[in-house]
């Protein structure tokens, strides 16, 4: 700390100044000491007034929160924590997997220790909002209410109004409820995910503008700000920092980007300085700072199944429950029905004739995105299933990533030269990989997120395609994503993540499921 600036009692802030007039009339109940000293309260308004004159101080959080939950905050999230309640608006760009969620909460919640906050609103994907943020908020601010706004118009407004500290909702949500959530007290939202709002010109960006006062605490949190596009950064900074962009998009295009032709663009080399100065303020960790994280973080990804999916699954279910009413379930038949679940989930199910349905998988594939466009190097993607592979990467490549594919019909050539490709060169960006094809003896550190479509019924082989990436010669810190969407896959991951094999429970876990 420095010299001209002490903390007494985590009460109060003593300064040393060259005009100490300038701080006792503005801040309120300072006081002036001898030798050019002022004493402040150490409060949330008082840091502000501070930070507004150009003097830094360390945010009250740092020495009067109590840091809420199950874990112990690490130094990043300490500091992610304290730079948020030192701005009402703000960006996080810690990247996937370094605890973001947990300080925008501790951080929300000290506000509202502190009268400062009444309710806070959560924006985020579909995916995220159970998995996610009501899991987090219950391991790091259990002490608060939570509810997640789902479902009918009717159902959400009666969420919104029934008075929760937290609100959770997903973004095209909050466009049904936006005239409730006006009314519902939120002077605090938190938007994971921001790229979704890069464009001013959407429903979504003009319906949370609305929302926006010059009170609301506004935090904005995204790993990979304009990823795809110096221009995506407009529209998310618009909202943080109107002052930052000028008034109309086209005059910020001309900023960034050069014409070529009437319809393709190309960024200028001032792009990401032009970029970085309007997405502020903002606070950025990468893994690779993040000296203090478990080499290896495993995130919870909810899907929805389409209505389709929970139609099949609920019609074998049902049938199942009636095939094993009064029999003996044995483990082959447990692990062939369970399987026939785990296809439906996934995207395709082969028929008793052998022939293969396949599902709409977009809700899948739509959270699958999110987590590439979110990694900011390769990705792995395990998908247990045949079918379900072509079926994906035909969609990825018509999206134009750069994808290969290995299975067990790949020969060992071809294998040899798409893992070197994969590790030397910048392309293939994703790998689609059916896991027992290279769970074993292969390393890919070019990649340091791993992407389960599925889950996969041998501890075994979970454990060695996660250690394709975390192992020698790998440099970044690591990330697990589990795609779920039907009970049997939750209680699949369950069992991995608590290093039980499947095959080991897989009559219990049957019984289960059909209970």
């Amino acid at each position: 700390m420095e010299n001209n600036v002490q903390i007494l009692d985590n009460k109060a802030i003593l300064l040393r100044l060259k005009n100490p007039n300038k701080v006792t009339t503005v801040v309120e109940k300072s006081r002036e000491l001898p030798n050019n000293q002022v004493v402040v309260n150490w409060g949330v308004d008082e840091v502000h007034t501070l930070k507004n004159l150009n003097i830094n101080v360390p945010s009250p959080i740092e020495g009067k929160y109590k840091w809420s939950g199950q874990y112990k905050p690490y130094d990043h999230q300490k500091t992610t924590s304290a730079f948020l309640t030192m701005n009402r608006r703000a960006f996080c760009f810690n990247e996937q997997g370094t605890g973001k969620t947990a300080s925008a909460i501790w951080a929300s919640d000290f506000l509202m220790t502190e009268g400062k906050v009444r309710r806070v609103l959560v924006i985020c994907p579909l995916s995220i909002m159970d998995s996610a943020w009501r899991n987090d908020l219950f391991s790091f601010a259990m002490h608060r209410t939570v509810d997640v706004a789902y479902g009918a118009k009717e159902k959400r407004k009666k969420i919104i109004n029934q008075g929760s500290d937290y609100v959770i909702i997903n973004y095209d949500g909050v466009e049904i409820v936006a005239d409730d959530i006006a009314k519902g007290g939120f002077d605090c939202i938190i938007v994971d995910e921001a790229t979704h709002y890069k464009n001013a010109q959407t429903k979504r960006w003009k319906t949370l503008n609305k929302l926006l006062t010059d009170q609301t605490w506004l935090w904005m949190m995204t790993g990979t700000p304009a990823a795809q596009s110096p221009l995506d950064a407009y529209g998310i900074a618009k909202l943080v920092n109107p002052t930052s962009v000028p008034r109309f998009f086209g005059s910020f295009r001309d900023m960034v980007m050069y014409k070529i032709t009437n319809f393709k663009w190309k960024p200028k080399e001032t792009a990401s300085d032009t970029v970085y100065n309007a997405l502020q303020p903002a606070i950025r960790y990468t893994k690779d700072e993040c000296l203090d994280l478990p080499p290896l973080v495993y995130v919870k990804r909810e899907v929805e199944l389409t209505r389709q999916q929970k139609k099949y699954y609920k019609e074998l279910k049902d049938r199942l429950v009636l095939q094993t009413a009064g029999e003996e379930v044995t483990a082959p038949n447990a692990a062939i029905n369970m399987s026939k679940l785990l296809q439906i989930s996934s995207g395709a199910v082969y028929t008793d004739n052998g022939e293969a349905l396949e599902f709409d998988i977009k809700n899948r594939y739509k959270v699958l995105r999110e987590v590439i466009d979110e990694s900011s190097k390769k990705v792995l993607v395990f998908v247990p299933f045949k079918h379900t592979i072509d079926i994906l990467t035909n969609k990825l490549l018509d999206d134009g990533i750069a994808t290969e594919v290995i299975r067990g019909d790949v020969s060992a050539p071809k294998r040899t030269d798409i893992f070197h490709r994969f590790q030397t060169k910048d392309n293939p960006r994703v790998l689609v990989i059916q896991p027992q094809s290279a769970a074993h003896g292969v390393t890919l550190t070019a990649a340091n997120t791993v992407v389960w479509w599925g889950p996969t019924s041998s501890l075994e082989t979970y454990a060695q395609a996660n250690a394709r990436v975390h192992r020698a010669g790998q440099d970044h810190k690591c990330t697990v994503v589990q795609l779920q969407g039907s009970p049997v896959e939750k209680r699949v991951y369950t069992l991995l993540d608590s290093r039980i094999d499947v095959h080991t429970k897989m009559i219990d876990l049957y019984k289960e499921l059909l209970d």
